[in-house]
């Protein structure tokens, strides 16, 4: 077997690991006895979600399809065909008025909501671009631009989600509030490090323990050129979200079905019974993804001169400070500086990608997952005339790994516990 061959199969049983098919059914409640079960799903995995929940609520639970009503809101091409609960594909990274839409629509729902009935959220990464439902006097266009500023800052996902969730009707636990007449479950697939459910697609049914304090500390951090109304919206005190002890959580529940934890078990398992001992550096790193690929060159380099055979695993969340004008994502940028660290040494290779399917990119469904490396990825694009430090300096991941061909493209996978890195380390 090739390296490569090995990383995509441990990839793709990370990725399988956190498929809704497997981890949604058993976490699936039954559903109520005389009221309506209301399903609002939204993020990279709602397509997916909604499919499974309602083959298994028709098909295994007896619910009355009548009974059975809802909205799910999905990344563009990652739709799933369903028959009772609609499926919207929205912008992500950038939302676009597919998600406006998909948001007023799940709002209606959860307000309609009586006693009687059960709100079942199912979440996942990406709801924040999926669900936009801007706060009052605020457009769009202005969220749009936030997100643009946000994602070329450099600021890590809680950063992030801590400034959306005070410009917004339906994160920072809006939601539920929405919901308060009805019994509310969330069953959540985490993409983000340490697994907060207040982070994980802003927090929609949970409290908030940011402030409107904290989200302009980060804007100045930053230093974020804002549109004036999003800058008094930050301002105003009718944007503090629901905090811990408001009683509009009295009748939630939420509970983690799949985690990156999970998805790295079953890869850890596939690694061992290959012949490799499996080292775990973190589900949770955050960081710009460069440096992080600095400091895992070095440790790779330093297992071989140990003689260890083994795999070096790694989740979480890194990003770019974009200053270039090239295209990419922080998989393929690490995996960029990963080759350039290592410089070509014998017995390395790694792959880094993004369990959903696309690492960065221009918001369509075929761009890349991430990008795969070998000893020889430096000599290859030399001989092509490439210098790989430019293309890094250019923001330009994606241009330097197409030359080469050695992109890692899975198309949608359907689901997303964030980013998945693996350095595989034999004897030279």
């Amino acid at each position: 077997m090739t390296a490569r061959a090995f990383l995509d199969g441990l990839f793709r049983t990370a990725i399988a690991a956190a498929h809704p098919s497997a981890c949604l059914p058993p976490h699936l409640p039954a559903p109520p006895r005389n009221g309506r079960l209301i399903v609002l799903a939204a993020g990279k995995a709602a397509g997916s979600m909604a499919e499974v929940a309602e083959a298994v609520y028709i098909g295994q639970k007896g619910n009355e399809p009548g009974r059975l009503t809802g909205i799910a809101v999905a990344r563009q091409g990652y739709g799933r065909p369903t028959e009772f609960i609609p499926v919207i594909e929205a912008g992500h990274p950038i939302p676009n008025a597919a998600g406006l839409e998909a948001a007023e629509r799940a709002l209606r729902l959860a307000e309609d909501a009586g006693p009687d009935d059960l709100v079942l959220v199912l979440l996942s990464g990406g709801a924040s671009a999926n669900w936009i439902a801007p706060a009052q006097g605020l457009t769009l266009a202005d969220k749009q631009t936030l997100t643009r500023e946000l994602l070329r800052s450099g600021a890590n996902i809680g950063e992030i989600n801590a400034v959306r969730k005070h410009l917004s009707r339906i994160k920072g636990g809006r939601l539920a509030k929405f919901a308060r007449r009805a019994s509310v479950l969330t069953l959540a697939i985490s993409d983000v490090p340490g697994d907060d459910p207040a982070v994980i697609g802003s927090g929609p049914t949970v409290p908030d323990p940011t402030t409107l304090a904290d989200a302009r500390a980060i804007v100045a951090r930053y230093k974020l050129e804002l549109p004036p109304l999003v800058t008094r919206a930050l301002a105003d005190p009718r944007n503090e979200s629901p905090k811990p002890g408001d009683l509009i959580f009295a009748s939630t529940e939420y509970r983690l079905i799949a985690r990156p934890a999970d998805a790295f078990r079953a890869a850890k398992r596939e690694a061992r019974m290959l012949g490799y001992e499996p080292i775990m550096f973190g589900d949770r790193i955050e960081g710009e993804a460069r440096e992080i690929a600095a400091e895992h060159a070095a440790r790779a380099l330093a297992l071989q001169r140990e003689g260890r055979r083994a795999v070096i695993l790694s989740g979480g969340e890194l990003t770019v400070t974009i200053r270039g004008q090239g295209r990419g994502g922080p998989n393929q940028e690490y995996a960029l500086a990963l080759a350039m660290a290592l410089n070509g040494a014998p017995g390395i290779a790694a792959l880094a990608g993004d369990t959903d399917g696309t690492d960065g990119g221009a918001g369509s469904p075929d761009d890349p997952a991430g990008a795969a490396i070998d000893p020889t990825t430096l000599n290859r694009a030399r001989s092509l005339g490439l210098d790989p430090a430019h293309f890094l300096s250019d923001n330009d991941s994606t241009g330097f790994f197409t030359r080469l061909g050695d992109l890692v493209e899975t198309g949608p996978t359907w689901t997303n516990v964030n980013d998945f890195r693996a350095i595989v380390v034999d004897r030279p």
